[in-house]
């Protein structure tokens, strides 16, 4: 038992400069502020795992909930906890006696911080009820939760204390919610608030430091920061100083009282020397299977029927976690060792162009009243959806000149005419904000020699990879992602990526969205290797530019030599089917 530092009673944290910025994440809806609540049966699986159990000595512990919300880890806890406190001493259910000494013993027994003021009101009456029941006199049930509760924002939280577990599901809030001044605190206390890191990652960060040694964290949230590049400092802080100890994704798992879009995952950490990860796989909800995971889990050896696996390294720095398809892993660490990536390789990868303002920056293409200088044709994702480019005969106005330069409004009237008609939403735009001359410019810069530039098409969010060649006539939407080379034949390369290569990539290390969909963005694009063209047999050549669809089997065929596969990574790999484009 690790004894907390004494301390004054502390029932909200102090708002210092922040207490508007706060003031408005309290005020947002349940879904602006992350809320998403947990079902039971996982609420009692991850407390389970935690070894925050019944056959534990939980009067001995201290928990620590960083956002209770309506209660749902904190009143089971809570239940566990006067459950073994009255074993502990020996009072049976039916006795209302011998809890004279309960506000002592369990004063630092939990800590539950809640910045929401009706979650925190309503939780407090749900822990006073569950207190009486126990027969804890009223007044000591009072000092209880004014020692358990706290209202205030976790992330600006000094608790002088540690704990022996943190437990909960912290809120998935995004950057753009919440004030720059407050942002900018968060940046400065937390090295995690990286790149577009949303705020349950410096939750993570903070809860890790709070641990004792020993200590376990035992949390349900995105598994988003487990691969991707805004979790790269926080991936590298568990490897540096904490313990993966168990991962369980909840894949097609109704983990939540309400869908998310991101695939929600249980992660245990724990402060100790690093060590092997126990991982499992889409648990059913039924209390007994649940049981027997969290069993297995907790065993000195692994059972052989448990279902579960264990690996080493698999928290290695800042790179990403790869924590399920080993048999595809092991095809993707022998490329990566035998060939150079697809930038390496000649090829440039980029995202089409963001606006802002959609509405008024795009549009039929005719109808745009601007000069014919100040607008290009566009493609979007409705464009291609069936496997090749059908243009709707959309564009997108430009006020970018060759050289980068912003337009001169003085030098097209018609141009400055239809943007002062518009001039309303286009200034409301945060970039619109950072400077007054170039009020007008779009998000991304646009370069009006990629139009010209035959370019291979990917959808960010698809079930396979989805490749599109567009000859060089149309400017991208930021909805796609576009690949163009110099060295290398696209049209061989979208044959490449279509064989079941860019998802063996993408699949490795990106996550999953909602509906088992990949995200095919271009720092997951990146991974993915390749040969040089110039090293390509011409056969291979050939057989990878072919359009007879006679040839499919051939053609990959041919992917197959270019990487020199075995039987067994041709397998592990899979595929696109029969190379045919397939959309789930």
């Amino acid at each position: 038992m690790i004894v907390a530092t004494s301390r004054a009673r502390q029932t909200s944290l102090p708002l210092g400069d922040f207490s508007d910025e706060i003031r408005h994440l309290r005020e947002q809806d349940s879904n602006a502020r992350g809320a998403v609540f947990t079902r039971s049966e996982v609420v009692e699986f991850i407390l389970d795992l935690a070894g925050y159990s019944i056959d534990q000595p939980l009067h001995q512990f201290r928990l620590m909930e960083p956002s209770f919300g309506e209660g749902h880890f904190l009143l089971v806890a809570v239940e566990r906890l006067l459950t073994v406190y009255r074993k502990h001493l020996g009072i049976t259910m039916a006795s209302k006696s011998g809890l004279g000494q309960i506000v002592s013993d369990l004063r630092n027994a939990i800590r539950a911080v809640e910045l929401h003021p009706a979650s925190m009101m309503g939780t407090r009456s749900k822990l006073s009820a569950l207190l009486q029941k126990h027969h804890v006199r009223q007044v000591d049930a009072n000092a209880l939760l004014a020692e358990w509760l706290i209202e205030g924002d976790f992330l600006l939280a000094d608790l002088p204390m540690t704990f022996t577990h943190v437990i909960g599901n912290p809120p998935y809030v995004r950057q753009e919610l919440v004030a720059n001044i407050l942002l900018n605190e968060y940046r400065a206390r937390y090295s995690t608030l990286y790149d577009r890191a949303d705020l349950y990652v410096p939750f993570i960060e903070q809860s890790l430091s709070m641990l004792a040694p020993g200590g376990t964290l035992g949390f349900i949230c995105s598994d988003r920061w487990m691969k991707n590049k805004y979790g790269g400092p926080l991936r590298a802080l568990v490897a540096t100083h904490y313990h993966l100890a168990a991962y369980i994704d909840m894949v097609d798992t109704p983990a939540f009282h309400s869908e998310v879009s991101a695939y929600p995952a249980i992660t245990l950490i724990r402060r100790e020397p690093s060590g092997p990860t126990r991982i499992a796989h889409r648990p059913s909800l039924e209390p007994a299977h649940l049981a027997r995971i969290s069993s297995s889990m907790k065993a000195a050896s692994l059972p052989a029927d448990s279902g579960i696996i264990e690996v080493s390294n698999i928290a290695s720095g800042s790179e990403p976690w790869i924590l399920q398809s080993f048999d595809q892993l092991a095809v993707v660490r022998r490329l990566e060792n035998d060939f150079p990536t697809l930038e390496d390789a000649g090829c440039k990868i980029g995202i089409g162009v963001a606006t802002g303002a959609d509405k008024v920056f795009i549009g039929c293409f005719k109808e745009l009243d601007v000069e014919p200088q100040r607008k290009l044709p566009l493609v979007e994702t409705k464009d291609i959806v069936d496997g090749s480019v059908k243009w709707r005969g959309r564009g997108v106005i430009n006020p970018f000149e060759d050289n980068g330069s912003l337009a001169s409004l003085t030098q097209y009237p018609k141009f400055a005419r239809y943007l002062q008609l518009h001039s309303d939403i286009i200034r409301k735009r945060n970039c619109a904000n950072k400077t007054t001359a170039g009020w007008y410019r779009t998000i991304d810069r646009i370069t009006p020699s990629l139009l010209n530039q035959p370019k291979l098409l990917i959808p960010d969010i698809k079930g396979e990879a989805h490749v599109v060649y567009e000859a060089g006539q149309l400017y991208p939407h930021h909805n796609l992602y576009y690949i163009t080379s110099t060295e290398w034949d696209l049209r061989a390369l979208q044959t490449v990526l279509l064989s079941g290569i860019a998802k063996l990539f993408v699949a490795i290390y990106s996550t999953q969205m909602r509906g088992g969909y990949l995200r095919f963005q271009a720092q997951y694009l990146r991974r993915i290797r390749i040969p040089r063209w110039q090293e390509v047999p011409l056969t291979i050549r050939k057989l990878l530019t072919t359009p007879d669809i006679e040839n499919l089997e051939a053609r990959n065929q041919a992917v197959f030599d270019l990487y020199r596969l075995t039987r067994e990574e041709r397998t592990a790999i899979g595929g696109n089917g029969n190379g045919k484009h397939h959309e789930h």
